[in-house]
């Protein structure tokens, strides 16, 4: 039992350590090798027809300013359709008001709560057009966010299927959405620019994405029973060989929760949404051919093992501990492990982003947020598995609900 316990205790702490350098590495890669500075000329560029899909839910508070700003942007052809998903607040009476206002916004009313996937391939089978960028309805793309992301599409070949842009948090005026600033810059996009070395990406970011229609419809469009409809149609892509980029200059601006309780749904849902695609796609290991995304998947179990280790040791530490020192001693010297990775690992995320939103000012107080990431994580995992296999069991529309967008204040 001790020698389990001890070889337990060291994947607990060796594990995070190394993906931490993992993701630094990886990171600084793509930044030197993939994410030079490119001039693109964009008013020499003959830019296709682009439809920009919003599916909305109970969305009165920021709709209207998501569909003004859409409808401003540069980009030369588009087509909004906004999709009312069987909203009980006001969010259909005002699509109705702003379709008046702007003649390229479409409007569809769903009486009943479906849930975003079913309302994306609604919105999908009344576009026009070829490129499809999904946006969430409290989202601002930057004014060349669309340019960016088609840019791709254009001269990588016909095999891309998605884009995912780059979702930078706007409400910055709260402790939590400022650690969630932390953590989008050092972790979320470290792991993307880490993955797309490796060659593949676990999800498109659902709040800002572009899609092939074609690669699509090849693959069935989003699955109307996951939760998380931007992991599960991302493995799809994959497995059929559409080939998936990251674009950190399509720039999307975000709003996110600013309540514990609003965090926790919301990584809930991630994580469950994680699990089910999991368990839906192991056959990948017996496919030789999917080989490239083998380290992808296996990191995610690596993962939600570790999460129920690290627990385990804890609570076994705790409980054997002959004095509070003692105890004290293995939390204190796994957490200023982490928390030195996090500094170097934030260091280096800051450089890499910095010059897509400089939040250097955040870096002093808040570099310890990647070390309680894991911890909180970690009880997300274990608290999401049994979610994704009850809703694995039960199937149907996997349905949504208004989740907590914080303050619209930008500081």
């Amino acid at each position: 039992m001790e020698n389990f316990i001890d070889s337990l205790s060291e994947f607990v702490f060796w594990y995070p350590l190394i993906m931490s350098v993992l993701w630094i590495a990886g990171s600084s890669l793509f930044f030197k090798f993939r994410e030079k500075e490119e001039f693109i000329d964009f008013e020499n560029i003959d830019w296709p027809l682009i439809s920009i899909l919003v599916p909305c839910y109970n969305e009165e508070e920021t709709i209207e300013e998501t569909i003004q700003h859409l409808s401003g942007i540069s980009y030369p052809k588009k087509e909004i359709i906004a999709v009312n998903d069987g909203s009980t607040d006001d969010t259909f009476k005002i699509l109705r008001r702003l379709a008046k206002q702007h003649q390229d916004l479409k409007i569809i009313d769903c009486q009943e709560n479906r849930g975003k996937a079913n309302a994306l391939i609604i919105a999908c089978h009344a576009s026009k057009a070829e490129y499809l960028i999904c946006v969430d309805s409290d989202a601002l793309l930057d004014q060349y966010a669309a340019h960016y992301l088609i840019y791709h599409f254009l001269h990588k070949g016909e095999r891309l299927g998605a884009v995912t842009g780059n979702p930078r948090i706007r409400n910055r005026d709260t402790l939590l959405s400022r650690l969630q600033i932390v953590e989008y810059a050092s972790i979320i996009g470290a792991i993307k620019r880490t993955q797309r070395i490796l060659g593949k990406i676990m999800t498109v970011s659902g709040v800002v994405v572009a899609f092939r229609k074609k690669a699509l419809i090849d693959v069935g469009l989003w699955d109307r029973d996951m939760i998380t409809e931007d992991i599960s149609v991302s493995w799809k892509l994959q497995q059929r060989f559409w080939d998936i980029r990251y674009e950190p200059r399509a720039l999307c601006w975000m709003l996110v929760p600013e309540t514990i309780r609003g965090i926790w749904k919301q990584r809930i849902r991630w994580a469950q949404g994680g699990q089910e695609v999991m368990m839906r796609n192991w056959r990948i290991l017996l496919d030789s051919r999917q080989r490239r995304i083998w380290p992808v998947y296996l990191e995610q179990w690596v993962s939600l093992i570790w999460s129920f280790s690290w627990v385990f040791v804890t609570l076994f530490y705790l409980f054997s501990a002959t004095t509070i020192q003692q105890f004290f001693i293995w939390i204190t010297f796994s957490s200023f492990s982490l928390v030195f990775m996090s500094l170097i690992q934030l260091w280096s995320s800051i450089r890499v982003d910095s010059k897509y939103d400089n939040i250097t000012k955040y870096y002093l107080w808040a570099a310890w947020y990647p070390a309680i990431y894991w911890i909180l994580n970690a009880f997300i995992v274990m608290f999401a598995l049994p979610k994704a296999i009850k809703s694995r069991l039960k199937g149907g529309y996997a349905t949504w609900s208004s989740p907590d967008r914080g303050n619209r204040k930008v500081s």
